[in-house]
């Protein structure tokens, strides 16, 4: 059995996870303190891609990273790289496409967060930084965690953007959602179940690490 697929599909989610967690914290924290008006109309830009057919998404970065287009052909004559049909082109389309969730359930847990912690924070002279990262984000860690699980679990599965701007080789491109279609569509019924049921494994088990961690997480800011 060949395990590219897998392997493929974890290293894409988990740089996808990396990139897309910093992102959507800084996202969140700065939008959520700017005016109504602004707010709205960035959440409809950065949250577009959740309600957009992966397919749609896939098909607007092919507008902007293939090599006949803005970006991909400045990138192909600065640096002679193409940006699409690579592995690693498919984390373009995970973080597209998985980003929404971070960004949305972050923002919300920060909006529910307690202003006067942190304005007592600064009454004590601590920065910025540290009353983000000691004192806001370990506040709101359950809203933070449970985005981060969502994205990595829909960049894992993301099929419609990646096939469009990663394609599908095999040992090069693939990943388990292709490789799903590609033994479908080829009849191969039985080696597609067992993707699929490697895939559903996979996805409990983060979401059984991350119950237990919120578990050890409560029982220790409990005692």
């Amino acid at each position: 059995m060949d395990w590219y697929p897998l392997y493929n599909s974890l290293r894409i989610a988990a740089i996808s996870t990396v990139v897309i967690f910093f992102a959507g914290l800084a996202a969140a924290y700065y939008i959520a303190r700017l005016p109504r008006l602004v707010k709205g109309l960035l959440d409809v830009v950065l949250t577009l891609p959740l309600v957009l057919p992966p397919t749609v998404a896939g098909y607007l970065l092919l507008r902007l990273l293939g090599p006949n287009r803005p970006l991909g052909a400045w990138v192909l004559a600065q640096f002679d790289l193409k940006l699409v049909m690579h592995w690693w082109s498919a984390i373009f389309a995970t973080v597209v496409v998985a980003f929404p969730l971070m960004y949305r359930t972050a923002r919300g847990a920060f909006e529910s967060f307690d202003g006067t912690l942190s304005a007592a924070g600064k009454t004590l002279g601590l920065s910025n930084t540290y009353i983000f990262w000691r004192i806001r984000l370990p506040a709101c860690r359950q809203g933070v965690l449970a985005g981060t699980v969502l994205a990595f679990a829909r960049a894992l599965g993301e099929y419609g953007a990646t096939s469009m701007i990663a394609g599908y080789t095999p040992g090069r491109t693939a990943t388990i959602s292709t490789t799903v279609y590609q033994l479908w569509r080829t009849g191969d019924d039985a080696p597609a179940m067992r993707w699929v049921l490697m895939n559903v494994a996979i996805s409990a088990v983060v979401l059984l690490a991350v119950n237990i961690l919120e578990r050890k997480n409560r029982g220790r800011w409990s005692r």
